[in-house]
């Protein structure tokens, strides 16, 4: 009795395991109820539909936009304002005029009258003590944060879809073993029938294939419920409706050995080459400006103005009004405010300077550790193909004992336990390789955003 309810447990314990081989964000493919549209999908197209569709990458590209038309702001200060001025209004004014100028008949009252004005005005900053042109630098290096984070968000839609699709084919392939061993144990439970018809076995053997039968069909039904979980994921990697019917090519990838890979130059390399890394470059240029226009707030700045039109109490006013000049603005005292504002600005400096040296050694550890796991990950497949050929010849050898009357149905069905367990650990394996070798490039900064492996 143990022995059986070891044998029927460990039905439900590959269940759990298969479940747990699938990566749950992995994308699938349409199984029976949603057949697929005849075309097949490789990652290399998923990858250009995502980098085309997925809002996240609409919203980067808005995001540089609106970089640029800030750099274009901050250049408008270089241009003279230009502006046309028209107007009416009509006035009374009191003139307050020196003692005994009023006897002489001198009314002290101006107006009612009519104002009537129209002409040009045009203002320049001359000279503002660098305040423009750091302001620009800092807009435009601003506007190189945008495009690295773009970059970024690139990349990280491009390990989306990498993660889906393997997950995808490791869903498939997982239901590809479920089904192979259900076919198995169909085969186990038709041997006991044979073999209890002819009085070599007792009844409980076949009860106990037949259990065996139901918990491979139920993992199967899980298995397939993860292909359609999965394929929603990848649609929505790729920027598609959840429920876009697709069917991918499920062909296994070449295996690279990581001992080919310099641990050292991939994370120098990775610093180089990071959206992240050379993000936190343009942040410290932004800031370094922004010290700039603090400075320039200690010096004078320099307008020219000029103004010329019409003025006259008749609606066509024919008297010209014209103004040109110069002026000065020097602050002396405004409370400290620019003392503590390139305080500010130097700290802000610091501040972007000490992130950009924790980052650098964050994406350091990132190839370190996304290294060690593709290596993990190399030497599993290699074990695991082992795993399934000893696997094999054990179910054949319980097979042949069965037969002849040998073995027990026990040894049989545990037999067939580790194979279905060896085949599932071995399509894992395979997939978290490719994975895995998907992170380090990401890791690294070289993972493809134009669809080419």
């Amino acid at each position: 009795m143990p022995k059986t309810l070891s044998s029927t447990h460990k039905w439900m314990w590959l269940a759990v395991l298969l479940i747990g081989v699938v990566p749950p964000a992995g994308a699938q493919r349409p199984d029976a109820a949603l057949p697929a549209t005849g075309k097949t999908l490789d990652l290399e197209s998923a990858v250009r539909i995502a980098l085309d569709q997925n809002p996240l990458n609409r919203a980067a590209s808005e995001g540089i936009a609106v970089a640029k038309e800030a750099v274009g702001e901050a250049r408008a200060p270089f241009y003279p304002d230009l502006g046309l001025n028209a107007g009416y209004s009509r006035w009374e004014r009191h003139a307050f005029l020196p003692s005994g100028i009023g006897r002489l008949g001198i009314p002290s009252l101006i107006g009612p009258t009519n104002d009537w004005f129209s002409g040009l005005a045009t203002r320049y900053t001359l000279f503002d003590f660098g305040q423009r042109r750091a302001e620009l630098k800092a807009a435009q290096a601003r506007e190189g944060v945008a495009k690295e984070e773009a970059a970024r968000v690139r990349q990280d839609i491009v390990l989306e879809v990498h993660q889906a699709y393997f997950g995808l084919v490791a869903a498939l392939e997982t239901a590809r073993v479920v089904q192979e061993a259900l076919r198995r144990a169909e085969d186990h439970l038709r041997l006991a029938k044979l073999q209890k018809e002819a009085g070599a076995v007792p009844q409980v053997d076949v009860v106990r294939a037949q259990v065996e039968v139901a918990n491979a069909g139920l993992t199967l039904a899980r298995a397939e419920s993860l292909i359609r979980i999965g394929r929603g994921g990848l649609n929505t990697a790729m920027g598609l409706p959840v429920e876009t019917r697709l069917d991918i090519d499920t062909r296994i990838r070449e295996l690279t050995r990581p001992d080919d890979i310099s641990l050292t130059e991939a994370m120098n390399k990775a610093v180089e080459l990071r959206p992240e890394i050379r993000a936190a470059e343009q942040r410290i240029a932004a800031s370094r400006s922004g010290v700039s226009a603090a400075k320039s707030a200690f010096g004078p700045k320099v307008r020219g103005e000029a103004r010329f039109g019409w003025q006259d109490t008749t609606f066509f006013p024919n008297d010209k009004d014209w103004l040109v000049g110069l002026s000065l603005d020097l602050p002396l005292f405004d409370g400290f405010s620019r003392k503590h504002k390139l305080a500010k600005a130097k700290a802000e400096v610091s501040k972007e300077e000490a992130d950009s040296a924790r980052l650098a050694q964050t994406v350091r550890q990132e190839v370190w550790t996304a290294y060690s796991r593709l290596t993990e990950s190399f030497a599993v497949v290699a074990s695991t193909d082992a795993l399934v050929r000893d696997a094999q010849e054990s179910l054949r050898l319980a097979n042949e004992r069965y037969k002849v009357g040998a073995g027990t149905i026990t040894d049989l069905l545990d037999s067939e336990t580790a194979l279905a367990r060896a085949e599932a650990t071995r399509v894992g394996a395979q997939w978290d390789y490719q994975i895995a070798r998907a992170v380090l490039r990401r890791s690294v900064g070289d993972l493809a955003v134009d669809g080419t492996p």
